[in-house]
């Protein structure tokens, strides 16, 4: 018996990266960057290994944009690889930081946002709505 569900749980998505002129172009923009930053500070020595790069990658950009895909697949994996890394330590940092000390005010201060707690008295868990809902035959077709 197979178990089908609506969503995919399954974790290999095809991952496409991108065009090798882009990724050229980008780099060029980063090498060059950094071959102009000391120009903002005291000294202002252009860093001329960084310059030579960021034309290299920006003429091979345009000019045979293919030489660079082995460098732009390198990238991609590399960006792949932290995603896996960072990504979960950043939700656990944000559930941690930001949704367990909520919840720990919320029960030191008596809430009970969701009805959870157990009522020996209640005939029903029910929330009766005043006024009533729309007509139950209006949720027949609801996807």
């Amino acid at each position: 018996m197979t178990q089908e569900f609506h969503e995919d749980y399954g974790r290999e998505e095809e991952v496409k990266g991108s065009s090798d002129r882009g990724f050229g172009i980008v780099f060029a923009v980063v090498f060059a960057l950094v071959a102009l930053w000391p120009l903002t500070g005291e000294n202002g020595a252009v860093r001329l290994w960084s310059a030579a790069v960021a034309i290299a990658f920006l003429a091979i950009a345009f000019l045979r944009p293919g030489l660079l895909a082995p460098l732009n697949r390198l990238w991609t994996r590399f960006g792949l690889l932290l995603h896996r890394i960072v990504n979960p330590i950043v939700m656990g940092f944000l559930f941690y930081l930001t949704v367990t000390p909520m919840a720990l005010i919320m029960r030191a201060l008596g809430k009970d946002l969701l009805r959870l707690k157990r009522d020996p008295e209640a005939k029903s868990y029910w929330i009766e709505r005043t006024p009533p809902g729309p007509a139950p035959d209006t949720m027949s077709n609801q996807f």
